[in-house]
C-alpha cells in the first residue's frame, strides 16, 4: 500500500505549526491577494516562515494562485509566482490556463497543481493537464469512488491525485459560483465570497389567479436554508481511499479555528497511521467519537459511495456538536502552573480534555485551581477579555507548547 500524504489547512502560520504539531505531512496557504480564500490568505512574511518552518521538519507547502484572473491580475501573479520559485515552495495550486502558462514562465522550479476549481472530472481532463505541466490534480469533488479509481488507473503513475476527505462542501460545481458576486458584487472566483449559500433565505409563492400577492412558503423564524451543504466526512471511507492508491488527503479550512484543525487532523492521522498498522482492526467509530466532538454542519460522504446521493442539504443552517469548546493553547508547560491561553470562559471544576497529537484517545481533568498570570493570585475563573490573554493552571501530565485544550460543557 501506498501511503497518502495528510494535506491541511493553514491560514495563517500559527495554524500551520498546529496543524504539523498534530501530524500533517503538508499544509496549503494562499499568497497575500491571489488565492480563494483572501480573508486568510498570509503575508509574504508568514509565508516564508511557514515555508522555513516546514521544510526544517522535512514537510511542504502548497501555496495557491488559484483565482481565475483578470487580465489586469497577472502583473502581480508574476510578482508572486516569482517569490514563490525564491522561497522553494512545493507546489503552487492553479485553475486558470492563463496562470498555468505565467507559472511555468516564472516558477520553472515549482511543481503545478491544478485546483478542484479547475472541475476535473476524467481522466482525459487530466490527461489534458498532465501534458500541460501540471504534477498534481486535485479532483472535483462530485466525483465517485469508481470515477476516482478510473482516473488513478488511466493516468501517469507520475501524476499525483488529491482528494478532499473532510470539510465544508461548496454549493457551487467544484466551487465555480456566482451567487456571491450576484448578491454581494463579491466574486467567489477572486477569493472573496461572502457564502451567500448559508445565509437564510425567505422564500414566497405567487398565486396564480391573483398576481403581485405573494404568499410566504413555511419556514421557521430563522428563514431556511435551502443552499447549506452538509459538511463532507470520508473517515469510514479510509481503509478504501488508501487501497485505491491515492496521493494527498486533503482536509478544508483555513477559516476554521486551531481547536478545530487539531482534533480533525489528529483523527485523520491515527486512522491513517492505525490502518497501515493492523488493516484488519480498523475501527471508523473510535475516530468518529472524536470528531463530533467539534462544532460543525451535520456530516456527509457526499458522492463518494453513491453519485445519486440526495443526503447532503443543511436545510435548518444547524451546527451541531454543541457539547464542547475550544478552551485554549498551551504557551509554557511548568509542573506546578502552566501557562494556557485561553479561548473561552474556564472556571473551578471545568472538566478538560488534553489532546495529545498521535494519540486518539485524550487526557481527561478537572480544573482544581487558576491564577491570575500576572498577579499570581488564585482566581475563581476567567473571561477572555482580550487577544492573547493567558491563565496559569496544573496540567495532570507532561504537554508540550502548542497543545490545545477542549472543555466539555456542562
Amino acid at each position: 500500500m501506498k501511503k497518502p500524504e495528510l494535506l491541511a489547512p493553514a491560514g495563517s502560520f500559527e495554524k500551520a505549526k498546529i496543524a504539523f504539531l498534530y501530524g500533517a505531512d503538508a499544509v496549503y496557504a494562499g499568497t497575500s491577494s491571489l488565492s480563494l480564500r483572501t480573508r486568510t490568505n498570509m503575508q509574504d512574511k508568514d509565508l516564508i516562515n511557514t515555508v522555513k518552518y516546514a521544510h526544517n521538519l522535512g514537510k511542504k507547502v502548497y501555496v495557491a494562485i488559484n483565482i481565475y484572473a483578470w487580465d489586469e491580475n497577472y502583473e502581480e501573479i508574476r510578482k508572486q509566482a516569482k517569490m514563490l520559485n525564491e522561497l522553494k515552495v512545493d507546489g503552487i495550486i492553479v485553475s486558470d490556463g492563463g496562470v498555468v502558462d505565467v507559472i511555468k514562465e516564472e516558477a520553472p522550479d515549482v511543481d503545478i497543481h491544478m485546483s478542484t476549481q479547475a472541475n476535473i472530472v476524467s481522466f482525459h481532463s487530466a490527461n489534458f493537464w498532465h501534458k500541460n505541466g501540471a504534477k498534481r490534480v486535485i479532483l472535483a469533488r462530485e466525483l465517485n469512488k469508481e470515477q476516482i479509481k478510473d482516473i488513478i488507473n488511466n493516468t501517469p503513475m507520475r501524476l499525483e491525485t488529491e482528494i478532499f476527505v473532510h470539510g465544508a462542501i461548496c454549493f457551487g460545481y467544484s466551487g465555480r459560483c456566482f451567487l456571491s458576486d450576484f448578491l454581494a458584487s463579491r466574486s467567489a472566483n477572486l477569493g472573496d465570497c461572502a457564502q451567500s449559500c448559508r445565509w437564510a433565505y425567505n422564500l414566497y409563492a405567487e398565486e396564480a389567479n391573483n398576481p403581485g400577492n405573494l404568499m410566504p412558503v413555511e419556514h421557521d423564524e430563522k428563514g431556511t436554508y435551502i443552499f447549506s451543504s452538509k459538511d463532507l466526512c470520508l473517515i469510514k471511507e479510509i481503509p478504501e481511499i488508501i487501497e485505491m492508491g491515492v496521493d494527498s488527503l486533503k482536509i478544508e479550512g483555513r477559516l476554521k479555528t486551531e481547536y478545530y484543525l487539531a482534533t480533525v487532523i489528529n483523527c485523520y492521522r491515527n486512522a491513517i497511521d492505525d490502518y497501515y498498522k493492523n488493516p484488519n482492526m480498523y475501527d471508523a467509530n473510535i475516530y468518529m467519537q472524536e470528531l463530533n466532538k467539534v462544532k460543525t454542519r451535520e456530516l456527509t460522504t457526499f458522492y463518494f459511495n453513491d453519485r445519486n446521493n440526495k443526503d447532503f442539504q443543511e436545510y435548518e443552517g444547524k451546527q451541531y456538536n454543541p457539547n464542547y469548546e475550544f478552551a485554549g493553547k498551551i504557551i509554557e508547560y511548568q509542573e506546578g502552573k502552566s501557562t494556557v491561553e485561553i479561548k473561552n470562559r474556564l472556571q473551578i471544576g471545568d472538566t478538560i480534555e488534553i489532546i495529545i497529537p498521535g494519540q486518539i484517545m485524550v487526557h481527561k481533568f478537572i480544573i482544581d485551581k487558576l491564577w491570575d498570570s500576572e498577579t499570581e493570585e488564585e482566581i475563581e475563573y476567567i473571561n477572555p477579555g482580550r487577544s492573547n490573554q493567558t491563565v496559569k493552571m496544573k496540567l495532570p501530565i507532561k504537554c508540550d507548547k502548542n497543545w490545545i485544550l477542549r472543555r466539555q460543557k456542562l
